[in-house]
C-alpha cells in the first residue's frame, strides 16, 4: 500500500492508516501496536499529520474570498480587485450658534478644525469635531455659524517627512477606528515652508495625470489605514524632505447616533489670528447626530466587492446601480434597482431605484438628489435614474402553539422563548432587504424547534401596509403589496383601521367587493351603526388581486385612529411564502403578531383518544375591519 494514498484527516483514522501502512512490511505483520512503545511514535506521527492537514486546510481557505474568515485576508483579497472596504462612519450632527460682542476691528471669525463641542447621551459624553477650518464674516460685532456639520469623534493628526533614501517608506496612520471620509492631507515642500498644497482622496485613477495632487487609501492590519501618493505618472510624486500633515477623526461609530444636546468647547480666532473672547450663544441643533456606523463587516465585503468590480465603475445594468450606490452613500442597508421595461405600461430608458437607510425607512430628498448627482458620472447617455420610496411590507403571524404540559414549568416562559425565536427570524438575512423572502415552512420549523415540549403549531400569515394619510387634502393613494391576495367572493378581503374624512363624522373603513372574475374588484367606504354595516361610498377605487395593488381614489382624510396619520391595511396572501419584489422591503412584525399557547391534551395524556381535542382552524376568521 502506498502511504500517499490516504485521504482521512481524523486523528484516529490517520493513526489507523499509519498502522495499516506498517503492516504491509513483513516485520510488523503481526505486531501488537497498542501494547508497544511504538504506539507513542505512531501517536506523534498522527498528531503531526493532523495538525499539518488542519493548517494546510486553513491556509487554503484563507486564500479565497468565499471562505476566508480573517479580516486582514479578506481585505487583502478584495484589494486585488480594487475594492476599499468602508471604514467606520462618524455620526454627523448639524448645528448653528451665534457669536456676539466682538471688537470693531474683527472682520472674520474662523472656527478651527478640531474639537468643537461635546454631546451627552445616556450618561456618556461624546466629542464632536470638524475636519477643517470654517470662516464666516463678522458684521456689527456679531456673526452666525450656521448649518455646521460636526462629526462625532476625536480630531487627530500625524506628520511624515518624505525620505527618498527609503524606497519602501510607508505612511500608516497609527490609530484604529478612523472615519476615512474625514482624512485631510496637506503637503509642504519642507517642514519650514509656509506654502501648503492640499491633496484630494480618490478611489480610482480615471482622469488622473502626472500633476494631480491626489492620494489613495488602503486598509491594513488592525483596522488601520495606509496613505499612498502618486508615482509621477498617475498623480504627483512626492519629493525628498516634503512634509506631510494628515488629519482625521476617530469615531465610536453607531454609538454616537441620536445626540442632540451640545456644549461648545472649540476654538475661534479672528482675522488677525487671535483667539476670540466674544459671547457664544446657545447651540441650536438643526439635526441630531445620525448615520454613524461600524466598519464594514466581512459578510458585506464578500457581497459588495465582486459586484462593484463587475460594474467597472459604470452604471449600465441594474446590478451596477445596486453595487455603486452603497459606495457613494455608505449609510445604505439595502438597495434595489429595476428597469422601466418591467413596469406596466413600460417606461423605457429609465431605471428606478429604492434604498433603505440604516437608521430609518426613507432617504431624504436631499440625499436622493446627491446620490443621483453622483451617479451621473457613472451612467451612460440615454438612461435616466429615478428614486422611488420604498414600500415596507409587514408580515404578521397569528400562531397557536401546542405544548405538552408534562414538560413545561411556566407557559409564559415558553411563550417568551417562542417570541425570542421569531425575533431571531425577524433579524435574519432572509428578511429586512429588497428581494427578501419569508419562508413559511422555516417559520413553522423555528416555532416547533424552540422547545422539545412544543408538539405542533397552527400559524396563519397576514400582510400589512402602513399608509401615511395626507391630512386635509384630497389625495389618491397607490398601495402596492406586490404579492397576490387570497380572494373570497364574499368580499372584505381587504381590512383597514379607522379614519375620518371631511364632511362626515363617522369612523370609516376601506374594504372591497370582487368582480365576477375574482381577479379585480372595487373598493368602498363603510361605517358601523351598532353591528350593522352602512356603505358610505360604493366605489372609491380599484383593487387588483393578482398584482396585490390598491388604487384609492380622491379622499380627503382629516384624522386617523392610529397615531402619526397612519391607516393600516391588511390582506391575506394567496401564498404563505411572501416575496419582496421591486421596491418592496420585507419586515416580520413580531410585535403585532399573536402567539397563543394551547395545551396539547392528547400529547400530555389527558385525552389520549383525542375525543375532546379540537385543533385550531388553519383559515383566518372572517372580519370586516383590522382589529
Amino acid at each position: 500500500m502506498s502511504f500517499t494514498q490516504f485521504t482521512n484527516l481524523d486523528f484516529d483514522q490517520i493513526k489507523s492508516s499509519i498502522k495499516d501502512y506498517l503492516r504491509t512490511n513483513s516485520t510488523f505483520t503481526d505486531f501488537d501496536f497498542e501494547g508497544s512503545n511504538l504506539s507513542i511514535l505512531i501517536d506523534i506521527l498522527a498528531y503531526n499529520t493532523y495538525i499539518t492537514a488542519y493548517n494546510t486546510n486553513m491556509v487554503a481557505n484563507e486564500s479565497f474570498l468565499d471562505s476566508a474568515t480573517i479580516r486582514e485576508n479578506v481585505v487583502s483579497l478584495v484589494r486585488n480587485i480594487g475594492y476599499l472596504p468602508l471604514s467606520r462612519r462618524s455620526a454627523k450632527a448639524n448645528i448653528s450658534f451665534p457669536l456676539a460682542e466682538l471688537s470693531s476691528t474683527t472682520r472674520t471669525a474662523t472656527l478651527k478644525a478640531g474639537i468643537i463641542c461635546t454631546g451627552d447621551q445616556d450618561n456618556s459624553n461624546y466629542i464632536f469635531s470638524v475636519p477643517e477650518d470654517i470662516t464666516v464674516p463678522v458684521s456689527n460685532g456679531t456673526c452666525i455659524f450656521s448649518d455646521i456639520d460636526v462629526y462625532e469623534g476625536s480630531f487627530l493628526s500625524k506628520t511624515f517627512t518624505v525620505n527618498t533614501s527609503q524606497p519602501n517608506q510607508k505612511y500608516i496612520l497609527p490609530n484604529s477606528y478612523i472615519d476615512t471620509s474625514t482624512i485631510r492631507v496637506n503637503v509642504r515642500t519642507s517642514q519650514t515652508s509656509t506654502t501648503t498644497e492640499e491633496y484630494i482622496a480618490v478611489d480610482n485613477i480615471t482622469n488622473i495625470n502626472s500633476s494631480s495632487q491626489i492620494f489613495l487609501i488602503q486598509e491594513v492590519s488592525d483596522e488601520k489605514y495606509e496613505i499612498f501618493f502618486g508615482d509621477g505618472i498617475f498623480g504627483k510624486k512626492l519629493e525628498n524632505q516634503n512634509y506631510i500633515t494628515i488629519t482625521y477623526i476617530t469615531s465610536n461609530g453607531k454609538e454616537g447616533n441620536g445626540i442632540s444636546n451640545f456644549t461648545f468647547s472649540g476654538t475661534i480666532i479672528d482675522n488677525f489670528g487671535n483667539n476670540i473672547s466674544g459671547k457664544i450663544g446657545l447651540i441650536n441643533t438643526n439635526n441630531a447626530s445620525q448615520n454613524g456606523d461600524d466598519i464594514q463587516s466581512i459578510e458585506s465585503i464578500r457581497y459588495y466587492a465582486p459586484r462593484l468590480y463587475a460594474s467597472q465603475y459604470r452604471a449600465v445594468t441594474t446590478s451596477d446601480y445596486e453595487a455603486l450606490i452603497p459606495s457613494i452613500y455608505p449609510n445604505i442597508e439595502s438597495v434595489t434597482a429595476y428597469g422601466g421595461e418591467e413596469l406596466i405600461p413600460p417606461q423605457y430608458g429609465k431605471v428606478f431605484l429604492a434604498a433603505k437607510p440604516k437608521n430609518s425607512d426613507y432617504l431624504s430628498d436631499i440625499t436622493k438628489e446627491n446620490i443621483l448627482k453622483s451617479l451621473k458620472k457613472y451612467s451612460i447617455a440615454g438612461i435616466s435614474a429615478k428614486f422611488v420610496d420604498i414600500s415596507v411590507l409587514y408580515i404578521e403571524l397569528d400562531s397557536v402553539v401546542y405544548y405538552n404540559s408534562n414538560f413545561v414549568g411556566s407557559v409564559n416562559d415558553l411563550q417568551t422563548k417562542v417570541i425570542s425565536s421569531l425575533n431571531a427570524l425577524q433579524n435574519s438575512t432572509d428578511l429586512n432587504k429588497f428581494g427578501g423572502r419569508f419562508k413559511y415552512s422555516k417559520a413553522l420549523r423555528i416555532i416547533d424547534t424552540t422547545s422539545t415540549s412544543i408538539t405542533s403549531n397552527i400559524t396563519k400569515v397576514k400582510i400589512r401596509r402602513n399608509v401615511t394619510a395626507i391630512l386635509n387634502l384630497p389625495t389618491n393613494y397607490l398601495v402596492c403589496f406586490e404579492n397576490k391576495f387570497h380572494v373570497s367572493d364574499n368580499g372584505y378581503n381587504i381590512r383597514s383601521t379607522g379614519f375620518y374624512i371631511q364632511g362626515n363624522t363617522n369612523q370609516l373603513y376601506i374594504s372591497d367587493v370582487p368582480d365576477s372574475s375574482l381577479k379585480t374588484g372595487k373598493l368602498f367606504l363603510f361605517y358601523f351603526v351598532g353591528k350593522d354595516v352602512n356603505i358610505l361610498s360604493e366605489n372609491i377605487g380599484r383593487i387588483d388581486y393578482d398584482k396585490g395593488l390598491l388604487n384609492i381614489d380622491n379622499i380627503n382624510v382629516v384624522s386617523t385612529t392610529k397615531p402619526n396619520n397612519i391607516i393600516e391595511i391588511e390582506a391575506m396572501p394567496d401564498s404563505n411564502d411572501i416575496l419582496a419584489k421591486k421596491s418592496v422591503y420585507l419586515k416580520l412584525d413580531v410585535g403585532s403578531s399573536k402567539i397563543i399557547m394551547e395545551k396539547d391534551i392528547v400529547a400530555s395524556g389527558e385525552n389520549s383518544s383525542a375525543s375532546m381535542f379540537t385543533p385550531e382552524s388553519s383559515y383566518t376568521k372572517e372580519t370586516k375591519i383590522r382589529i
